[in-house]
């Protein structure tokens, strides 16, 4: 816990450096701060045993660090965002996602849209963590140490500021988010490859910002720092993985006869998928209809472009049942003046719409 002060003490006074002279209170503040540690110990437990889809070790991580169980949630919770909007105008949308939990969620089918999701949320994680550690709202954390004070002579610059500790945030994130990979199964190399390939592409779109120092701005020197890149660009980066994702099948150990290692499935040669790739073992279904197993909540009622030859059109939508048209009329008050004085004219304009969703 942090340092106890007593009243009128300076912050450098605290418990931690120097001890009372009085015993029996030096006493009394002992056994209040382990009532309070015990207090926090016992809230902590309660909280994590009351959060659904936690695996045990990650229960164990949640009580023993309740202060990042918060901001964890954050980045699965930004991961399933991303997803949601990448997806926005396909037949899967992750709109099934986090609707009980953003902890833990699992599509059972071993799908290219089951390794975006796997993908996204260990690098939402990963960025959550990092983010909080630069703003100081983890404790443990930071910035990262090891660039602090090196000098680039050659080029003129040197580590300052506050450089975002990805390191620690990808750590993180590989010992929560990897802690529900339990089964010993062709699922969970998929799963633990795909959350890697995530973190790695968001560790590998960190960005180096800069300040000028010099006279008159003559930038004779520069201070540099690293920061992580908005998470729009991760998930569209993701997104493009998603669309060239790599199918490949288990390797099992030739005495035990467990999963082993992955191998991409069309080629005849022992060749492992690359880091970043994200792998599948199932081909996707349609996604037509509603289905709890692939994640599906089926596409009946979706908007669609009746003019559209994408996947967000009406025809590719609607899976070849057919769409509904409904017209509605959009009234609102437009072209405005002031008039002197004192009041405001509008006219009233309308505009005729149709919407399509499907059957």
């Amino acid at each position: 816990m942090g340092k106890l002060r007593l009243p009128g003490a300076s912050k450098s006074q605290g418990l931690s450096r120097t001890r009372t002279q009085d015993p029996d209170l030096e006493k009394a503040l002992g056994s209040s701060c382990r009532a309070l540690s015990s207090v926090v110990a016992l809230g902590a437990n309660i909280i994590c045993n009351k959060i659904p889809g936690l695996a045990p070790r990650q229960r164990a991580i949640c009580q023993s660090r309740p202060d990042a169980i918060i901001v964890i949630g954050e980045g699965a919770q930004m991961g399933i965002n991303e997803c949601q909007y990448q997806f926005r105008f396909g037949r899967w949308n992750c709109s099934a996602l986090g609707e009980k939990t953003v902890f833990g969620q699992e599509l059972r089918v071993g799908s290219r849209e089951a390794a975006f999701t796997y993908a996204i949320t260990a690098a939402g994680v990963a960025h959550a963590v990092t983010a909080a550690c630069s703003q100081g709202n983890l404790s443990n954390c930071g910035c990262d140490r090891e660039k602090q004070g090196y000098y680039n002579q050659a080029e003129g610059w040197k580590w300052g500021g506050c450089s975002a500790d990805v390191r620690y945030g990808i750590d993180f994130s590989r010992r929560f988010v990897d802690a529900r990979e339990i089964k010993k199964n062709a699922r969970r190399l998929m799963n633990l490859h795909n959350n890697e390939a995530g973190r790695k592409v968001l560790e590998e779109r960190m960005k180096l910002e800069c300040k000028c120092h010099g006279v008159s701005g003559s930038c004779t020197t520069r201070t540099c720092w690293t920061t992580l890149p908005k998470f729009r660009e991760v998930g569209h980066l993701l997104k493009e993985k998603y669309n060239v994702a790599v199918q490949v099948e288990v390797v099992r150990a030739s005495r035990l006869r467990q999963p082993t290692f992955l191998r991409i499935k069309q080629l005849r040669s022992y060749q492992k998928p690359m880091e970043t790739d994200l792998v599948y073992i199932e081909k996707s279904p349609n996604y037509c209809e509603e289905d709890a197993a692939t994640g599906s909540v089926g596409t009946q009622g979706r908007l669609c472009n009746r003019t559209s030859p994408g996947a967000d059109g009406c025809d590719t939508m609607c899976c070849g049942r057919g769409y509904n048209t409904h017209q509605y009329t959009k009234v609102w008050q437009c072209n405005c003046k002031f008039h002197w004085c004192c009041f405001v004219k509008c006219n009233t304009c309308s505009e005729r719409t149709e919407v399509f969703t499907c059957k």
